[in-house]
């Protein structure tokens, strides 16, 4: 009989993960494991998870012009609520929640986050001033920090390691969905009843899916696929630093990372600016051609990559840093092309092959900080990478464009914010630089989880 891959490797038993909710019909095979069926069903939750995070976050980049009218601020004003007024708090906390991930029930975790995060968009809507904005802002970032980490530990208890970078790249695929909902739905939303409006809408469906998820994803055995080890005491904080950043994978997995994030997140945040200013479109214009060419072939490279790296990796596991480095490579050009390019048709055309490789890195990368971590770190794995990763890429990339756009507003005038995004987007070569250097030393990092050791 055919071996589910979804059942446990011969393993000591383990007591049930406290907390767990009872499981629906259907929900376990044989032997009480969580069945395939059960499995993409979390997936799927989980790609909403991601969507909603994503929808969230980067609403306000496509309603930047709106609300810059409406309060009078500045660009650089504008780069710092996108960027750091989120970006600081969801990093900060991010690395306390994780810890408390790598401890406690990830589910019921991600069911809070989802509630706040959302309430939170929702009053993004209601703001009148600066002050409030930035301060809903801010609970936007505190709540979405409870949303990789846990989602990603997850998905290694429920997807064995041979295809845990297409799981991952899925999940991640549910952000790019969000960005096609955000540009879409924003777009239409705000130009019919202003962006207060789209605000509200986006926040509200949270609500409900952060209740779905607590009552119906059931907690998995923690490290169910990997290696039968002895019994460790959970690492400290200062413990598990040392061993993540002691793999130099590991140090340069996260320098890529922030690198790529750095220039595709300061991108996602004024591309519609762009669109409106250099070309006139409309918010829904803009927003309507970058869900379709940016965000929806963003969304299909991604999940494209993460099944091809599980391929390719089965060969070579060096694959996982070497196919991010030729996707970068691939893009840069027809990025250049959407940036520079005069008539905005032909510009637009060019979006949809670079957005499809840029995502390169997506899968491949979040599939590198789970498989070098110890089962009981890889929240904590995916919270350091996130953390670095966003204070750079969300944080510094939006805020980076605001600024450049008023450095060189006296030289470009309204043609500032495209020489902005070329310069950001160089990053992305350093970026690949980084995996290249990942995959000399990937093969012997990836076995020090396996050696004794806190």
């Amino acid at each position: 009989m055919e071996r589910d891959p979804l059942a446990p490797r011969a393993s000591p038993a383990a007591p049930p993960a406290s907390g767990a909710a009872a499981a629906s019909p259907g929900s376990r095979g044989a032997g009480g494991e969580p069945s395939r069926a059960y499995a993409n069903y979390v997936l799927a939750a989980l790609v909403a998870v991601a969507a909603l995070n994503i929808v969230d976050r980067h609403l306000f980049g496509l309603l930047i012009e709106p609300i810059k009218q409406e309060l009078g601020l500045s660009d650089t004003w504008m780069g710092l609520l996108a960027g750091f007024a989120f970006a600081v708090f969801y990093t900060v906390c991010g690395l306390p929640v994780a810890r408390w991930a790598d401890r406690g029930v990830r589910r019921s975790i991600i069911a809070i986050g989802l509630f706040l995060w959302s309430g939170m968009t929702a009053l993004c809507g209601l703001s009148q001033n600066v002050l409030q904005l930035a301060l809903a802002r801010i609970g936007v970032g505190i709540g979405e920090a409870a949303g990789a980490p846990p989602s990603h530990s997850l998905v290694c208890d429920y997807f064995p390691p041979e295809r845990r970078a297409s799981a991952l790249a899925i999940t991640s695929m549910g952000g790019s969905l969000g960005l096609i909902l955000a540009l879409l739905g924003g777009g239409f939303l705000a130009e019919r009843y202003g962006w207060r409006a789209a605000f509200v809408a986006a926040g509200l469906p949270g609500l409900g899916l952060a209740l779905l998820v607590r009552l119906t994803v059931r907690e998995p055995v923690r490290g169910r696929f990997d290696a039968p080890r002895a019994r460790v005491p959970q690492a400290s904080t200062r413990e598990a630093l040392r061993f993540l950043f002691g793999l130099r994978a590991y140090r340069h997995l996260i320098a890529a990372g922030s690198l790529h994030s750095f220039a595709g997140i300061g991108a996602a945040s004024w591309n519609a600016v762009f669109l409106m200013r250099v070309h006139g479109m409309s918010v829904a214009q803009a927003g309507t051609r970058l869900a379709l060419l940016n965000a929806s072939f963003a969304a299909l490279g991604i999940t494209l990559w993460g099944f091809a790296v599980d391929r390719l990796a089965a060969r070579d596991l060096r694959w996982y840093q070497w196919l991010p480095a030729l996707g970068t490579a691939a893009a840069l050009p027809f990025l250049l092309g959407f940036l520079l390019w005069p008539d905005p048709a032909l510009a637009m055309l060019f979006l949809a092959p670079a957005s499809l490789f840029a995502g390169a890195w997506v899968g491949p990368g979040h599939a590198m900080h789970q498989g070098l971590a110890r089962p009981e770190l890889r929240a904590t794995s995916s919270a350091l990478a996130l953390l670095i990763m966003n204070l750079i890429g969300l944080g510094l990339g939006p805020t980076a464009v605001g600024f450049l756009n008023e450095l060189l507003l006296p030289r470009f005038g309204a043609e500032a914010v495209r020489y902005s995004l070329l310069l950001v987007a160089v990053a992305s070569l350093w970026g690949a630089a980084h995996n290249l250097l990942a995959a000399r030393t990937l093969r012997q990092d990836l076995g020090a989880k396996d050696r004794p050791g806190p």
